[in-house]
Formats: structure tokens, C-alpha cells, sequence
């Protein structure tokens, strides 16, 4: 048997408890969450960190002008120096972040589901204040997107629950 077709063999036969367990694409027609793309409206941001946090919320779960879903949320943040040297300087800054969010149905307003998410990243805080302030401003983006993740991943892992096929 080739390298080739040994490759081929132990794919199909890596793929064969996945059909046998009833896995089936997230959003995929009749999937969990096949109505969950293009039927939410999230809360209008009110600063940079909900801006970011919105703008990657809606690069997974699409935009639309007819809502199904509205989702809420609450942004926690707070900084934290890591390293710091024998002169008293801080070298390096975590950023621990929380977002509390709420799913509801537009027509009744009630929940549908709603949970917690909490992250951290960090940045150096060793060069000039320019370059500290861009590493900064980057390791809130970079959080931001890191909780959207986060929540998309709960939205979709309980979509079966609360009904988003």
C-alpha cells in the first residue's frame, strides 16, 4: 500500500465515529443552529471595547435588518502589571476581560439563553508611549474578539435548547 493510499485509508477510517455518533454541522440545514446566522441584532455599542466586541459579534453571526434575536451584553475589563523591574517599572500589562450577555427573542422579549465569558491577553509596556499605547490598544482588540468567539461558541452550543434551527 503507498503513503498515499494509506492516507486516504486512515482519513475514512478517522471519519467513520463521526458518522456513526450522529454529528451533524451546526449550520447545516436542519442543523442546531441553522437559524441562528443573519437573525441577530446586537445592542449598539458605546465604546471602543463594545465597538470591537459588536464589529466581531457580527463578522460570525452576520447582520441583519429583520431580527429574530436581539443579544445584550455587559463589558468588565481591568488591568494588571506583570513584570516589573528593580527600579519599579512595569514591563508587561495583562488584561483580564468579562462579558455578561443576554439572548432574547424579538417578538416576545423574553430569554432565551444568556451566560458568562471571561478572557486575558496581555502587552509589553517596554518601548516608546507610542508603541506601549498601539500594544495596548491591540491587546483590547485582540480580547474583544477573543470574548465575541466565546459567546458565539455558547450561542451555538445551546442553540438546540432554546430552538435557533
Amino acid at each position: 500500500m503507498s503513503s498515499s493510499d494509506r492516507r486516504q485509508f486512515l482519513c475514512l477510517l478517522a471519519a467513520l465515529p463521526l458518522g456513526a455518533c450522529g454529528f451533524r454541522p451546526a449550520y447545516a440545514p436542519g442543523g442546531a443552529a441553522a437559524g441562528l446566522l443573519d437573525s441577530v441584532t446586537v445592542e449598539a455599542p458605546l465604546d471602543r471595547n463594545g465597538f470591537d466586541l459588536v464589529e466581531r459579534l457580527e463578522e460570525r453571526l452576520g447582520r441583519t435588518k429583520t431580527p429574530t434575536y436581539s443579544l445584550g451584553y455587559r463589558i468588565e475589563t481591568s488591568e494588571t502589571g506583570l513584570g516589573i523591574t528593580p527600579d519599579d517599572t512595569t514591563t508587561r500589562y495583562n488584561i483580564n476581560g468579562t462579558v455578561t450577555f443576554v439572548l432574547r427573542d424579538k417578538a416576545t422579549g423574553g430569554e432565551l439563553t444568556a451566560g458568562k465569558v471571561s478572557t486575558f491577553t496581555a502587552f509589553s509596556a517596554t518601548g516608546t508611549a507610542v508603541s506601549t499605547e498601539s500594544a495596548r490598544a491591540d491587546a483590547y482588540q485582540r480580547l474583544m474578539r477573543l470574548l465575541a468567539d466565546q459567546i458565539v461558541t455558547r450561542l451555538l452550543a445551546t442553540s438546540a435548547e432554546w430552538g435557533a434551527a
